[in-house]
């Protein structure tokens, strides 16, 4: 008799203590919650604010690069707490147009987290009206100070304009956007000439965003920088064009 109420004793002091743990863990998340909903702005790099210079911000963003090309990310702003903080608004200080290739996530290659970049990605990073739009909505209405056109290492997109082959569908398109890149004076697809074409059409859409009356009168006014990069698929590292 004495036994079974040890037992039943010790049942019941173990589901107590995980009521109480329970109870705990809901207090914290609701103390989470409130000081989420206290938040007046959401700036998306930690160490900035509203006042940073564009140069300022271009620094942070390829610190994060630089984390994460010596394997030591911070994993910042990924966790839970930070995916409820932005649920509210996102202040975004870094516009991205990069190409779709999966094998350039872009937050992770910047150590970057929940509503630090505005990203905008298609084949060959092509600055169509629809990705220009998307981007004028990026920098003059969401607030970024950079806006940086990323290309990278064997581009399949640039490879397709350099042979000039036909291609199906909608492809056909993306191909001829890049086509003003091309140095026909090269007759042979070499490496060189594959990683300078590349780089070359990088700068024919930062070209083309700077036609952009919108982001061009934010670039006048010192509240945006527009900059073209290249990231290397081996080492991870993004190098600026130019």
């Amino acid at each position: 008799m004495n036994k079974n109420y040890t037992v039943a004793r010790r049942k019941l002091l173990q589901l107590g203590a995980v009521a109480l743990g329970t109870t705990i863990a809901t207090k914290a998340t609701a103390s989470q919650v409130t000081s989420w909903q206290k938040k007046e702005t959401i700036i998306a790099l930690d160490t900035l604010d509203e006042n940073s210079t564009p140069e300022k911000v271009l620094e942070e963003l390829l610190a994060g690069n630089q984390r994460f090309t010596e394997n030591k990310p911070e994993s910042r702003n990924q966790d839970y707490v930070r995916l409820q903080e932005v649920s509210i608004e996102q202040k975004p200080l870094v516009s991205i147009m990069g190409c779709a290739d999966s094998r350039v996530p872009i937050e992770v290659i910047f150590d970057r987290g929940f509503g630090d970049l505005f990203v905008v990605r298609d084949a060959g990073n092509i600055a169509t009206p629809e990705e220009i739009g998307s981007l004028e909505y990026g920098t003059y209405v969401l607030g970024s100070k950079v806006l940086m056109v990323l290309g990278h290492e064997k581009c399949g997109a640039v490879k397709a304009a350099l042979e000039g082959k036909p291609l199906p569908g909608q492809m056909g398109s993306i191909i001829a956007a890049i086509q003003p890149a091309i140095n026909r004076a090269n007759k042979e697809i070499s490496e060189k000439v594959y990683t300078d074409t590349i780089k070359q059409n990088v700068m024919l859409q930062v070209k083309n965003l700077n036609s952009s009356p919108l982001l061009h009168d934010l670039v006048e006014q010192g509240k945006l920088k527009i900059v073209g990069a290249y990231y290397s698929l081996k080492t991870g590292q993004v190098s600026i064009i130019g």
